[in-house]
């Protein structure tokens, strides 16, 4: 629902990121810039965004109409599978044969791993497809383990 409210600089990953932070449109639309940007993944820039769009009366009356329309608003958890990935960072790029993106992404977080836009010193796995691009050669210049759909399949499988 965050995503599709368009409030602008907040794409798929970040209205995640606010909904698994904040639980329900009401925590979210009353946080502070401070608050916003303390999340780790949201910049200034972004956070600013999103206060200015809590901030404004008829964002505020769209919100409510939902609500009165009993659109739910609550963030419900998914079933984590195992936390076989907590703490790992992974960072997808290409196309994966056998799965989506989104697939692969929702994978690793039903294991307890988080999914990360970019490469950085702090990404523990690349997850490389087809046509991986830049990502891939951030990956390797860094020394990040880089791995395939098969591999990636393993680790799911492995006790």
């Amino acid at each position: 629902m965050i995503f599709g409210l368009g409030i602008r600089h907040v794409g798929e990953r970040t209205a995640q990121i606010l909904a698994q932070h904040y639980k329900s449109m009401a925590n979210l639309s009353r946080a502070s810039k401070e608050d916003l940007e303390r999340i780790f993944e949201i910049g200034p820039v972004v956070a600013e965004s999103i206060y200015r769009f809590f901030s404004q009366d008829e964002n505020r009356l769209v919100i409510e109409k939902l609500a009165q329309a009993k659109v739910n608003q609550e963030i419900r958890e998914a079933a984590r599978k195992s936390d076989r990935f907590q703490g790992k960072q992974f960072v997808l790029t290409g196309k994966l044969p056998g799965m989506t993106r989104e697939e692969a992404a929702e994978l690793i977080e039903s294991h307890g791993g988080k999914v990360m836009a970019t490469v950085t010193k702090k990404t523990d796995f690349v997850l490389a497809g087809e046509e991986p691009g830049a990502k891939l050669d951030q990956a390797k210049k860094l020394g990040i383990n880089i791995m395939d759909e098969i591999a990636f399949r393993k680790m799911l499988e492995a006790p």
